[in-house]
């Protein structure tokens, strides 16, 4: 007796960029079925056997990719900093806001001033803008709060939004981000209460998918964020560092040795660090955003990436102060113009390596069996079009667990 393949909905008429890889590896005239919000099965449509499927959709040409992964944002945040965009133009530097009042200490006045509906309501904006842009997947960390009740209180409006628009949601803790005013002058009596009462009350609730900590000369020191990765991971959750953004501090290697999903901003690491991040498993989390908007002159050393295979993804760092930036497109063509990457690996850098930075590299980032039917279908001609203009409405269709949520 003949059987056939069983499939919830048929997806036909485009081409693919699979990522498989981190390569393109093209399948042209394809097809995908989709069974329980997974791939269960992708290639060419000439080769698709006999099957059954409940819904058949034909996209009408186009490409396909994985659905775009942006794995480093603070979207949650109140108030905004248009004012210190003004400042840096006329001459003030970043660290010198910071000591003034302003950079992160000014959002965490004005996130602590709103209540958890007001951050899920403006947040709701900017993630609707990523969304447009493709993205199905986004990391929204903590940070501004910088006490147990408004951390978590963060954290609760980041997960909210998932079930206020059709996008999946990993939460990160960064409570060592900044010191808060009333632990001025204190770092290290800071890193003990975060150790002995916040962390284990965001563990308890169940907020966090990962910890994050701020290692710089204006941030945290690499033994004070030692202390407090020790603490995340005896609560059992992973760790990921911001390090190496505006000085070379030990930080990306000190979390490489706690086998960090990533390391982000990077400026500044050396050949040491690759090494580490190399032998860790660490991604390079490279942030073309902040870069500009800060006007930095100091590069990520991407040959250096390069030759010790260390993945390297791309992400907005939106946020209100460094990186005001609402496409993730955009970041993969400043990837390409600033740091030179190629289109493809700039593609791969919000697909498969952004999966792998948020721990997701089991089930997203790429289009094959088994994985989550994440996916866009784009108004191009060729995927390396992704990163070639600036702007503009390429989104066609966007699926989302196997369910249309544009076009």
């Amino acid at each position: 007796m003949s059987t056939s393949l069983k499939i919830d909905s048929l997806w036909t008429g485009f081409h693919i960029a699979t990522m498989c890889d981190g390569q393109y590896h093209c399948i042209e005239n394809a097809a995908i079925g989709v069974t329980n919000q997974r791939i269960s099965w992708i290639g060419k449509e000439a080769d698709l056997p006999a099957h059954q499927s409940q819904i058949e959709h034909d996209l009408g040409g186009g490409w396909v990719t994985p659905g775009l992964i942006d794995c480093h944002t603070h979207l949650v945040f109140g108030g905004n900093r248009a004012t210190e965009f003004e400042q840096r133009l006329n001459g003030v530097s970043y660290k010198s806001i910071s000591e003034n009042g302003g950079g992160i200490a000014a959002s965490v006045k004005s996130t602590r001033e709103e209540t958890e509906q007001q951050l899920i309501q403006s947040a709701q904006v900017r993630l609707q803008a990523l969304i447009k842009d493709g993205v199905t997947t986004v990391e929204i960390k903590s940070g501004y709060g910088l006490s147990t009740e408004h951390e978590i209180k963060m954290l609760r409006a980041a997960r909210a939004l998932a079930s206020e628009l059709p996008v999946e949601i990993k939460t990160t803790c960064l409570a060592a981000h900044a010191l808060p005013p009333e632990f001025k002058g204190q770092a290290n009596a800071y890193i003990d209460y975060l150790c002995n009462e916040l962390l284990p009350e965001v563990a308890e609730l169940e907020l966090a998918d990962a910890v994050d900590a701020f290692c710089e000369n204006i941030g945290f020191s690499t033994d004070q964020v030692a202390r407090y990765f020790n603490t995340a991971q005896s609560l059992g959750l992973p760790v990921k560092i911001h390090a190496e953004q505006l000085s070379s501090q030990g930080g990306t290697e000190m979390a490489a040795n706690f086998k960090a999903l990533s390391a982000d901003h990077i400026e500044y690491i050396t050949e040491q660090d690759v090494k580490a991040m190399a032998n860790a498993g660490t991604v390079a989390v490279l942030l073309p955003g902040a870069f500009f908007t800060l006007k930095e002159t100091q590069k990520p050393p991407i040959a250096l990436l390069r030759q010790y295979n260390v993945p390297m993804a791309i992400a907005t760092d939106s946020n209100p102060g460094t990186s005001p930036v609402l496409s993730l497109r955009l970041m993969m063509n400043m990837a390409c113009t600033l740091f030179a990457l190629t289109p493809e690996e700039a593609l791969a850098g919000v697909t498969i390596h952004a999966a792998k930075a948020l721990g997701l590299a089991e089930t997203h980032g790429v289009l094959s069996i088994g994985k989550v039917a994440d996916f866009v279908c784009w108004n191009v001609q060729s995927p390396g079009e992704l990163s070639y203009w600036i702007g503009g409405d390429l989104l066609k269709t966007r699926v989302k667990a196997g369910e249309i949520t544009h076009g």
